[in-house]
């Protein structure tokens, strides 16, 4: 193996016209560091969702990320650490990847079956939940992974309110408890499948057999309504018109 790659301030960035500058020097200093860490939590969410976290080193983490030991103790302190932030950042992938595969729904049904196969495509929750048990042993990683949860709702209820918006349905819950419960379900689910051995496509099927409808398509009736309702008043063009007859 070749050596490793260390990153430093002294880097000259291409075509920067003052290397030397100091605010050259913090601005090389930022982008290295982001680059290590995205390279070092690429490695260890691989590693990690193929070995546990008992079965992967610092030293394996390293060389995966072609960097040095040292780096991972600066960056992330300790490996459960480093543990718990992949996880998160992968579980927040997984977000933004179903919302990007249901906005080509055209019905409730077909918006839930998009979450619910982007999801369960995908080992990622099953490791978030690892991560969710971790913090029992280790309560200084727990606000991570709460924050990484509130974004998981507020993520989910702004893409489904915006979906009910766009396509005029009738949600049969809020979208702030659609979203959590999607992913308390979620979470549920995947745990419980990946420890019975359970394919993709059975914990797709379990999942929307127990999600159901969340939401209907509004009826051409209702459509109609809404077009003739005035803005701003609480009468309907229709009401206005019987009483000008009277």
């Amino acid at each position: 193996m070749g050596p490793k790659r260390t990153e430093t301030a002294a880097e000259p960035i291409s075509g920067d016209p003052n290397p030397g500058d100091p605010k050259h020097a913090v601005r090389a200093t930022r982008t290295a560091g982001r680059r290590m860490r995205s390279l070092l939590l690429d490695g260890a969410s691989r590693l990690f969702k193929e070995r546990g976290l008992a079965g992967t080193s610092i030293s394996d983490i390293a060389a995966a990320a072609d960097a040095f030991p040292s780096q991972i103790t600066y960056y992330f302190r300790t490996k459960e650490a480093l543990f718990v932030e992949a996880a998160c950042r992968d579980m927040l992938y997984v977000a933004r990847a179903t919302e990007q595969a249901a906005l080509r729904a055209q019905t409730p049904r077909d918006y839930t079956r998009a979450l619910v196969e982007t999801v369960t495509a995908t080992d990622s929750v099953a490791f978030f939940a690892e991560a969710l048990t971790l913090t029992r042993r280790r309560p200084d990683l727990a606000p991570l992974v709460e924050r990484t949860i509130e974004r998981l709702h507020a993520e989910g209820m702004r893409a489904y309110a915006e979906q009910i918006a766009r396509h005029g349905w009738r949600s049969l819950r809020d979208p702030d408890a659609s979203s959590r419960r999607f992913w308390a379900l979620a979470i549920g689910v995947m745990v419980e499948g990946f420890a019975m051995g359970r394919s993709p496509e059975e914990m797709a099927a379990e999942m929307l057999r127990v999600l159901g409808d969340q939401a209907a398509a509004k009826t051409a009736t209702e459509t109609a309504g809404s077009r003739l309702r005035l803005v701003g008043s609480g009468v309907t063009e229709e009401a206005s018109e019987g009483e000008s007859e009277r």
